[in-house]
């Protein structure tokens, strides 16, 4: 009669392919990115916790050698190490 049927069967074709290897290529880019940033964090904050624990051990010493009798300002250190996480200390210039 007349030969094989006609394939009713259409795939994704090549538009589709390239859209998502565009959106491969994004993404392994933005990933990318996003370690950079990360790695690069996380160096600032060992530089700032080394600096922080030499600021540190240069008062202690100090503290023992006699040189000052107070630490700073005299004020106690704060709890945690880390002054922007600890809570103002309360206001000492309101009225009794």
């Amino acid at each position: 009669m007349g030969g094989p049927a006609p394939s009713t069967v259409i795939g994704p074709g090549l538009g589709a392919f390239l859209a998502f290897f565009a959106l491969a290529v994004a993404l392994f880019f933005i990933l990318r990115n996003m370690n950079a940033r990360m790695r690069r964090m996380a160096y600032r904050e060992r530089d700032r916790l080394a600096a922080l624990e030499a600021q540190q051990a240069q008062q202690a010493a100090e503290v023992s050698d006699g040189k000052s009798g107070t630490v700073g300002d005299g004020a106690k250190p704060p709890a945690s190490g880390r002054p922007d996480l600890d809570p103002a200390p309360p206001s000492s210039d309101r009225p009794d």
